[in-house]
């Protein structure tokens, strides 16, 4: 919305300062923190009132869990949600097609999330959406996510798989490039989802891929900044860095309630929806394998699921002591403060080894 500003900026030449992507960024950042933090009480008292017994916790998880965070209030992405849309449409140019699929496809998940949270809610019990229609529904829009980003770029590139550590390597998957691109948005959706089991464990890891997306989104959309790099321009993309600032903003906002003890749940309104713009973000920068690097955590979090389902099935044995991983650590006797921030420094060191791809080419 301030964006339009700059069609003043002839009799106003202060107004140009709209133009400029890192100004709308951190102004999408300090307004989704501000709004999350200022509304945050109230959200969180709202939802209180309204879910009595709170998120119901899981029988076979962790007994500590069960005493201790028993009726504490889910939801919460909510808060992250509504930060994250007024700070986008705010700060962001919204004649820009992949600021539109980005942000649709994020409420649209979060709206999915928002129906698994509350008949988790009402039934009092961990078992919410039916997991096939949940799966269905967010393929289709990611399906027709990926369709857009597939028809406003350019070919080749639109279709095609860049391959990281390679300057010149393209995959050119024709039509096929669409189920991928929604299989790495259904998967990101749905990995965040499977991390997101303890307090702040996380809110922070989407920070930091959000941080790490938002700077490879201004270089990609960037000409100058892709060619000295050698990766590939995609043009427009670059005013993904306010969605991902707004992101880290409203994951800060969130964190602050978040935090051990945490008094509001994200829940699958937040989890899936901040793991689905991540998804998104990625297929429409062509750094989809990147992704996998930038939140291994999250890879690494839902692959323990499958290893697990699957062990369980065919032998009758399980790998892990639980699943997801971060439950593993915790029935070794790992603290939830000392899994966390473990699991906070891996998620850093695995951005740092997905913002080196940029370079090692």
């Amino acid at each position: 919305m301030l964006y339009w500003l700059t069609e003043f900026a002839t009799s106003f030449p202060f107004l140009n300062i709209f133009r400029y992507i890192t100004f709308r960024t951190g102004g999408a950042l300090l307004t989704a923190l501000l709004f999350v933090f200022l509304f945050g009480p109230k959200v969180i008292r709202s939802l209180r009132v309204r879910q009595g017994k709170g998120q119901p916790i899981r029988k076979d998880g962790p007994e500590r869990h069960i005493l201790q965070k028993q009726g504490t209030p889910t939801m919460g992405g909510l808060m992250i949600l509504s930060g994250v849309t007024v700070a986008v449409l705010l700060w962001g140019n919204l004649q820009n097609a992949y600021v539109w699929v980005v942000l649709l496809l994020t409420l649209v998940y979060g709206a999915v999330g928002l129906y698994d949270d509350y008949l988790k809610v009402t039934k009092q019990s961990a078992e919410g959406f039916r997991g096939r229609i949940k799966i269905v529904i967010e393929a289709a829009a990611a399906v027709v996510a990926t369709s857009v980003i597939v028809y406003v770029g350019q070919e080749p590139l639109a279709t095609s798989l860049a391959i990281p550590f390679f300057k010149s390597v393209l995959i050119d998957l024709g039509w096929l490039f669409i189920p991928f691109g929604a299989f790495i948005i259904v998967g990101a959706g749905n990995a965040v989802n499977l991390t997101d089991g303890l307090d702040g464990l996380a809110i922070v890891p989407v920070m930091i891929a959000a941080a790490t997306f938002g700077f490879i989104s201004y270089l990609v959309g960037n000409v100058l900044f892709a060619d000295y790099l050698q990766i590939h321009f995609v043009q427009g993309t670059g005013e993904l860095a306010v969605i991902c600032g707004a992101l880290v903003g409203a994951g800060l906002g969130f964190l602050w309630f978040n935090a051990p003890p945490a008094l509001i749940f994200m829940g699958d309104t937040g989890s899936l929806a901040l793991g689905g713009a991540l998804g998104t973000i990625a297929v429409a920068t062509k750094h989809e394998l990147v992704l996998a690097i930038v939140g291994g955590l999250f890879v690494l979090e839902a692959a323990s699921v499958i290893v697990q389902v699957t062990s369980y099935r065919l032998f009758g044995k399980r790998v892990f002591r639980m699943a997801p991983l971060h439950h593993h650590f915790e029935q070794k006797g790992w603290p939830e403060s000392t899994v966390v921030i473990r699991f906070w420094i891996i998620s850093v060191v695995l951005a740092l080894a997905g913002l080196a791809t940029l370079k090692l080419r």
